[in-house]
């Protein structure tokens, strides 16, 4: 549910709601060149920054007939422990549709 606090940002033509950005961590420049076609079908992108680099992963809604258990977003926090480095900055976009 969006919030009176939220914001919305467009990369690449596609509108998308963040949801978690720690520390500020968001470019929305450096995003417009990695954020490519292939995401378009994902629910959520995640991205973490850690030595200087983004790396990001897409995300289905649980009801999404897409989804599996890997890129299901209620595994998100299993994700963070098991595949982003420690102390990593992480996003985490939701697309408007």
């Amino acid at each position: 549910m969006k919030k009176k606090d939220d914001k919305e940002i467009e990369i690449n033509g596609i509108k998308y709601l963040i949801i978690r950005n720690d520390n500020d961590c968001i470019d929305v420049e450096t995003l417009s060149e990695k954020i490519t076609d292939y995401f378009d079908d994902y629910d959520y992108i995640c991205g973490d920054f850690a030595y200087d680099k983004v790396r990001l992963k897409g995300f289905y809604e649980s009801s999404n007939k897409k989804c599996k258990k890997i890129n299901d977003i209620k595994n998100l926090d299993n994700y963070e422990k098991d595949y982003c480095c420690y102390g990593a900055r992480l996003f985490l976009l939701k697309k408007i549709k």
